[in-house]
């Protein structure tokens, strides 16, 4: 997608280089001071959300009237001025990161229970509990926009973080306009849009989401967060509600079905957390299948459910193949206890056994384009795609391993680091790619970035 269609003009692709080039120039000697002095006094005040985020806004604004003041932008477009803006709040607020990020207990705590209720819920809720419509209902496409939402946390900039909510709100939208086609019904509207979105975050998931919220909410430049951009991102606030307050009547349950679905989920979380503490150290040899929150039908109830939705989303502008049961009960015979659930490397020897007895396994792996490949068949044009599936394989498997209470081992073979792969302004510099820059392109590995970010650390 490009940015024009997720933010519109006001955020055209970022020259980030030309920003840093203008910053190098002996007239914005001030500038520089003025960024290095803003940094530092910021660091040396304890966290306080509010405050903190006037400071930034405060100086955000102040430094972009300065920008359009000075003569090293005589003559920019709008659009060159805009982005000496988002190049100026991506740079401030990566330094500022792991000052403001999750840094108030409250935020920390909200992160810790949302992302909890979301692990239990995820265990039994369906699409038919959330009013969507079997016309709408494709789980196998919404994994594409869960993988969009899963990426918040590899950025530091809040106008990336905003990218990752916006890309995976794209994706359900294109999803659902391509199914109302195709079933010859009307355009859908915010009642289809919020449903499908409530249920991809539940089974995203993503660690500490009410902090990411909170981040983009109080440091992403309030004249940029307009229009669309406004309007998905509220979306999603009203989602963090909604899963905040769910319960049996959200849901269209019996509150004792709720329940009983609650505790059962969280007996096999439990139960899966324990096992890993010895999954590295033994193996067991008991096979068997990993028992699931036994799912309970829902009741019919739309009216309320839509009612609760209702009350938390917002007013839409621009409004103008069902899952196999994930278990089919506790019998004793095929299923493991929750007493004695499998372990890490039972699931992995479970999984060889069954893709031994696939008859084409190579049809499994067709969304994997590289496992038959030789070296000698790549391209350079390889390497950056390449790069990318890795640094997601290793995110979501850190992430999965530290929900599972277990501490990763490296996938590296050494645990030194390629200072040529290290190459950047600082080690608080800005690495990550931008969202939706599908070059990928490392944006400080020149020697100008480092000359700049020498005189803005004072170095």
């Amino acid at each position: 997608m490009d940015n024009s269609d997720v933010f519109g003009s006001s955020t055209a692709p970022l020259t980030w280089h030309d920003f840093l080039e203008r910053m190098r120039h002996p007239s914005a000697a001030d500038f520089v001071k003025a960024i290095k002095s803003f940094i530092v006094s910021f660091l040396n005040n304890a966290p306080d959300a509010e405050r903190d985020s006037v400071a930034v806004q405060e100086f955000l604004g102040n430094m972009e009237a300065a920008f359009r003041a000075h003569p090293l932008w005589a003559g920019s477009s709008e659009e060159e001025l805009e982005s000496a803006g988002e190049g100026l709040e991506k740079y401030v607020m990566t330094k500022l990161f792991t000052r403001v990020f999750a840094s108030i207990p409250e935020d920390v705590k909200a992160d810790e229970q949302l992302y909890e209720k979301m692990a239990l819920i995820q265990q039994f809720v369906r699409p038919e509990n959330l009013d969507i419509k079997p016309t709408f209902q494709n789980e196998t496409s919404w994994l594409l926009a869960q993988k969009e939402l899963q990426k918040i946390n590899m950025y530091k900039a809040p106008r990336d973080k905003l990218v990752c909510i916006l890309n995976c709100c794209k994706v359900i939208n294109n999803l659902l306009l391509n199914a109302s086609l195709a079933a010859n019904e009307d355009h859908p509207g915010a009642d289809e849009f919020l449903p499908v979105l409530i249920y991809v975050t539940i089974k995203a998931n993503p660690p500490q989401l009410h902090s990411n919220l909170s981040y983009i909410q109080r440091f992403r430049r309030q004249t940029r967060l307009v229009a669309e951009a406004a309007y998905f991102f509220t979306n999603m606030l009203s989602v963090e509600s909604f899963i905040s307050n769910i319960d049996a009547k959200a849901l269209s349950m019996d509150e004792v079905e709720f329940e009983r679905n609650m505790e059962s989920a969280q007996a096999l979380l439990s139960g899966l957390s324990q096992s890993t503490d010895n999954s590295y150290s033994q193996m067991d040899q008991h096979l068997g299948h990993v028992p699931s929150a036994e799912p309970v039908e829902a009741k019919s109830a739309p009216n309320s459910r839509k009612q609760q939705r209702a009350a938390t989303r917002p007013q839409s502008p621009l409004e103008s193949s069902q899952p196999k049961s994930r278990n089919e009960g506790f019998d004793g015979k095929d299923h493991l206890s929750l007493d004695k659930p499998p372990s890490i490397s039972d699931l992995e020897n479970k999984g060889a056994a069954e893709l031994l007895k696939e008859e084409e396994v190579n049809q499994l792996f067709r969304d994997f384009p590289y496992l038959y490949s030789q070296a000698g068949d790549l391209t350079v044009g390889d390497v950056e795609d390449l790069l990318s599936n890795y640094k997601q394989l290793v995110f979501r498997y850190v992430c999965l391993a530290k929900g599972m209470g277990v501490s990763p081992p490296s996938l590296s073979s050494s645990n030194t680091h390629n200072e040529q792969t290290q190459v950047a302004i600082d080690s608080e510099e800005i690495k990550e790619t931008d969202p939706n820059d599908e070059t990928r392109k490392d944006i400080s590995s020149t020697d100008a970035d480092k000359s700049i970010e020498g005189l803005l650390l004072g170095l």
